[in-house]
């Protein structure tokens, strides 16, 4: 294993990094719905059949999926900033390249390279969580979070004008300005974070894990064109079960796995990955039956007949409440936990599908339903990243958060297929021309609260403490409640002080718990006076080892007997320099 240095920052977190950061998400996020205004164009502006066409769009889902956990695990080893930074570059250069071309196998590349930047959200929420201040955590990684609907949200109106008045290529030349601007920005405000995984990148585990996703999301993707019992589909499910199985053998087997699995089964992080599953299917549906609904003609006796910018602007209040609900989950959260807010957020999405289902009659009534959604939508991601956070070390936050969000991808890619097939097999042939009909509508709707149902017995099952644990981090609503909880921390393990060989005070030292077996129990960084505290998630002996630039390495063992009391360990560091 290979042990890494905690990097200093180069300049203090600024009060722009957060919306920095959301902003960065949001530009990432636009690239699922970008091209959502012209699908139905697509086979005749690229010159190719509707079944190749649709590959523009999976294989953005598919680079997507691939990349944001192994985005999120280097953002852990080799700094955050630089990865975030790294994945809006490639976003850019995918979004030059298919804002050039017409050529199908061109743009199906560009837009893979586009896909790559999904990793940009976890890692955002990884440098929140290594840079701000607990009373400010909670709610700047819901905005962050949130920024995946809101980005879809906002960018298909935005999308529908552009479209609509210009050559559809200044689509993607709009994304690329965007993904420049987030760039810049990035660079100007936020700095690197200090935190480090210690290990090497897991490039056996990164292939097999990319080869599953591909093998597994493909069929879901395409399996209302190849079918669903066909050879080829059943054929990649079973390949892909069989790859999937023999990696996470592997990962279980390895000091450095790219997905630590025993962290996954813990229940508060299975049960809040399987309900992203069921939240990302539900988010979804709304975004293919509302602007279709909306967009039929009145002669079909239900469709309303907007045009392409209307229906955009009546699906936008969706992004929209997401982003107003972020402050509004901070103090929900604050006051009853993430576990809370995830459930009554799946209240509130189950409550604006069963209310659609008698509201499809008006333009209006589509507007009612964008922003009820959108409030339940934006309260349950907002507590998915707070209940991931709570249940993982600092240093596995870029890898968790970024296995989070592959869960939300997989919802939303069965979602797609899902509702795709319901749509077509409920269509009615007009001259030779498949019309969704009204009760396919209905249908998804009744679909996607079937699926919150399902979301919220998942959330029932996650474990009572997981609201206590995340506590610390993510439910102070002011500096003295913070405080408060630090000193609950320091009671309940070891704390101290990092000193150097004069026994001055070593400020943002990295200071790592280790249990008998050889695992990091927690991590933290000194603050400036020296001194750090780290809770014990069990009493028993620990190996409790500190290490900062300029100094030698330092471990010493410790027994906590599980009391109240805290163990007063100060650790000082060798004065002579090592190399970073």
């Amino acid at each position: 294993m290979t042990h890494t240095t905690t990097d200093r920052p180069t300049r203090e977190a600024s009060g722009a990094v957060v919306p920095v950061l959301a902003f960065a998400g949001i530009v990432v996020a636009v690239m699922q719905t970008l091209l959502v205004p012209v699908i139905k164009d697509l086979p005749q502006l690229l010159g190719t059949a509707p079944s190749n066409a649709t590959w523009v769009l999976t294989s953005t889902l598919l680079s997507g999926a691939v990349a944001t956990p192994i985005m999120g695990r280097l953002g852990d080893l080799y700094g955050k900033r630089r990865m975030l930074i790294a994945s809006l570059a490639v976003m850019v250069v995918g979004a030059l390249v298919s804002a050039l071309t017409s050529d199908l196998i061109t743009m199906i590349a560009g837009r893979t390279l586009q896909g790559f930047a999904m990793g940009a959200i976890p890692l955002g929420i990884g440098l929140m969580r290594d840079m701000l201040p607990r009373e400010k955590l909670g709610s700047a990684m819901a905005l962050m979070s949130s920024s995946i609907g809101v980005g879809g949200g906002l960018a298909l109106p935005l999308a529908a004008l552009i479209a609509q008045h210009a050559d559809w290529h200044a689509l993607f030349y709009g994304a690329a300005g965007l993904g420049a601007l987030a760039i810049a920005l990035t660079l100007l405000v936020v700095p690197e974070s200090p935190a480090r995984a210690e290990g090497t990148f897991d490039v056996l585990g990164a292939i097999g894990l990319s080869t599953g996703l591909v093998l597994f999301l493909l069929p879901i993707t395409k399996g209302s064109d190849w079918g669903w019992t066909s050879g080829t589909t059943l054929g990649l499910f079973a390949a892909a079960a069989a790859v999937l199985l023999l990696w996470g053998v592997m990962e279980l087997r390895i000091k450095a796995p790219l997905v630590d699995l025993r962290t996954t089964a813990r229940p508060a992080v299975l049960f809040t990955n399987l309900a992203s599953i069921m939240v990302g299917v539900s988010f979804y549906v709304v975004s293919l039956v509302l602007p279709q609904l909306l967009q039929l003609p009145e002669a079909t006796g239900y469709g309303l007949g907007q045009s392409m910018v209307v229906a955009g602007l009546l699906v936008a209040p969706l992004g929209l409440t997401m982003m107003v609900t972020a402050p509004v989950y901070a103090k929900l959260s604050a006051r009853y936990g993430p576990k809370f807010t995830l459930i009554l957020g799946m209240l509130i999405i189950g409550i604006g599908y069963g209310a659609g289902l008698g509201l499809m009659s008006a333009a209006w009534q589509s507007l009612v339903i964008a922003v009820v959604l959108g409030a339940g939508i934006g309260l349950a991601y907002s507590s998915l990243p707070a209940l991931i956070v709570g249940a993982v070390p600092a240093s596995e936050t870029g890898a968790a958060n970024g296995l989070n969000t592959l869960m939300r991808s997989i919802g939303t890619s069965v979602s797609s297929a899902v509702i795709g097939m319901v749509l077509a097999n409920t269509a009615n042939d007009v001259g030779g021309v498949a019309v969704p009909t009204m009760h396919g509508f209905r249908v998804s709707f009744l679909i996607a609260t079937g699926a919150v149902a399902i979301g919220l017995v998942l959330a029932l099952f996650l474990p009572r403490q997981q609201a206590a644990s995340a506590g610390p981090q993510l439910r102070a609503s002011s500096e003295e409640e913070a405080n408060l909880r630090r000193a609950e921390d320091a009671l309940r393990g070891f704390r101290g002080r990092v000193l150097d060989a004069d026994g001055a005070p070593v400020a943002r030292a990295k200071v790592t718990l280790i249990d008998r077996r050889g695992r990091q129990a927690g991590a933290t960084l000194s603050d400036e006076d020296g001194s750090y505290a780290l809770a014990v998630p069990a009493r028993g002996a620990y190996v409790v080892a500190a290490r900062a630039t300029g100094h030698g390495p330092l471990a010493s063992s410790a027994t906590h007997t599980g009391d109240e009391n805290a163990v007063d360990l100060d650790l000082p560091l060798p004065g002579h320099p090592v190399d970073a």
